[in-house]
């Protein structure tokens, strides 16, 4: 998707400040969103990649206004709203007015350590990966409407295949509604200058994890 949320290679924002020591919350809520983050994962009424989606159709000044956590928030509190787990007016009296909507599981205590082990994503492929080590590829210059892994910086450049990551499910289809669609991964990797144009220093560059769809033969 093209988006605010593709920050990679956007000037503007300032230098990055690395906090010491940084706790894993800042304040108590925080640690809140996670668990339920985790917990309706758990029940497989929506998947990760949909919930990285959500976060990515908020508009773009409240994307850059909230913080991490409380994008998480607004993210499971829309998909709960649109997979019908809760009503507007419920969220408006701060508790359940309406019976519950069943779903595929629900968490009990023994099961909070899994919460936090995700499932494989490795999946038999369908057909031998189009590239190997070595191969020269360019990117695809797309401009999808829909969830993508392939960020903006990356997009129309020639690099070379590192390795071969793999076959997976393919998170543009998935975050869809539309199956695992099981994809090829490889590891891209970019010269500075093919990324950042002639200026950029000739020592540097950069990798991707990229999905077979992406590509195409430089």
């Amino acid at each position: 998707m093209n988006g605010v949320h593709d920050m990679g290679g956007m000037h503007g924002f300032g230098k990055i400040e690395p906090e010491s020591d940084e706790p894993p919350f800042h304040a108590e809520w925080e640690g809140r969103v996670l668990g339920l983050v985790r917990g309706l994962l758990f029940t497989r009424t929506w998947n990760i990649d949909i919930f990285r989606f959500t976060q990515e159709r908020l508009p773009a000044r409240v994307y850059l206004d909230v913080s991490y956590y409380h994008r998480w928030l607004l993210s499971i509190t829309q998909s709960a709203l649109d997979y019908g787990l809760v009503e507007r007016d419920e969220l408006a009296a701060g508790h359940a007015l309406h019976p519950a909507k069943a779903v595929e599981r629900t968490m009990k205590l023994s099961d909070a350590h899994v919460a936090y082990v995700r499932g494989p994503f490795g999946r038999t492929p369908q057909a031998e990966p189009r590239f190997k080590p070595g191969d020269r590829v360019r990117t695809r210059n797309i401009n999808p409407l829909g969830h993508t892994r392939l960020p903006r910086y990356a997009r129309d450049k020639e690099g070379r295949v590192e390795a071969i990551r793999g076959c997976h499910v393919y998170p543009d289809s998935k975050a869809a509604g539309k199956g695992d669609d099981p994809q090829w991964l490889y590891t891209v990797a970019f010269t500075g200058r093919e990324v950042w144009g002639e200026q950029a220093d000739p020592s540097l560059s950069v990798s991707i994890d990229a999905f077979e769809p992406y590509l195409e033969d430089a």
